[in-house]
């Protein structure tokens, strides 16, 4: 999934809320110019219109802000500027955690996107050469993950297992099938002419012109080393008992016509996940000691 750069898109999407917004129990009643803003990355995904209509139906005004690239949700929701962010997975946020010396929460799970190899020389796993050459996103986060790929593939073996935290230096070469090489994520694609195969995000799958179904083999939602890269609500630390906030993750996770619009949206390159928030909280933790160990 993620690549770092900077950006902002204030293109938005304001939905007004009913007239008479409904109280929470627990929390303070929403006021009808209460708004609750959730940072989005890449943005623009139609869903989003469906997510809104129906908060607004239930008494709750949101407005999702849309942010071309990745850096800035995590510290505009620290700065109070956002309530919410939906963009990354639970590594990304644990690097930036550690990174920051911040304490975001991961509020409710959305879904995992499995991250596939591929490969324009060959069809088969099996045609990788010995001592080929084979790239992964060179961002901290998406190369551990690409890196236990390769290790579930049978093409590296990574020391101990490896975890969220795997660096190349924790690659066995002598019980290895192939080199690794990182690349910026976004150029691997372009790149699969010039190396043996690519481990490639699936923001970058079908916009750079992939097909899914040509992948040589991917992570998946039931593996336990794919539970690092649950995508998430990310919140501040204050607000994990927010009563409006738990309430547009229910919506999320819940909600027909919400469910059906990520569906479509989605397709088969995700997997829908109700995630426990008491799990990813151990998750996240102990992706934070992954990251922190590197």
């Amino acid at each position: 999934m993620f690549s770092k750069k900077r950006g902002f898109i204030t293109a938005s999407i304001t939905a007004l809320a009913l007239a008479g917004a409904a109280t929470l129990a627990g929390c303070a009643p929403a006021a009808s110019d209460e708004v609750v803003t959730i940072g989005v990355v890449p943005g623009g995904q139609p869903y989003w219109e469906t997510f809104v209509e129906v908060a607004a139906e239930e008494g709750i005004t949101v407005e999702i802000k849309d942010f071309a690239e990745y850096p800035q949700p995590n510290p505009l929701v620290s700065e109070g500027e956002l309530d919410l962010n939906q963009f990354q997975h639970i590594a990304y946020l644990a690097a930036h955690n550690v990174d920051a010396g911040d304490d975001l929460v991961a509020l409710g799970s959305t879904v995992i996107y499995p991250m596939n190899l591929f490969s324009s020389k060959y069809k088969s796993l099996d045609e990788i050469p010995v001592g080929g050459t084979v790239a992964v996103p060179n961002d901290e986060s998406n190369r551990a993950r690409a890196l236990l790929v390769l290790q579930k593939l049978g093409l590296i073996e990574l020391k101990d297992g490896g975890n969220s935290g795997s660096t190349l230096e924790d690659i066995i070469a002598d019980k290895s099938k192939v080199k690794v090489t990182e690349l910026d994520a976004a150029g691997i694609p372009g790149a699969l002419p010039d190396v043996d195969a690519g481990v490639v995000n699936n923001d970058f799958v079908e916009p750079s012109g992939l097909k899914f179904s040509d992948s040589l083999g991917a992570d998946s939602a039931e593996d336990a080393a794919a539970a690092p890269y649950t995508n998430i609500f990310a919140a501040r630390a204050e607000d994990k008992d927010n009563e409006t906030y738990l309430k547009l993750v229910d919506i999320y996770q819940n909600n027909a016509d919400v469910q059906k619009a990520v569906k479509d949206y989605v397709g088969d390159g995700a997997v829908l996940v109700k995630t426990p928030e008491a799990e990813l909280a151990k998750i996240l933790a102990q992706a934070e000691k992954d990251y922190s160990a590197q």
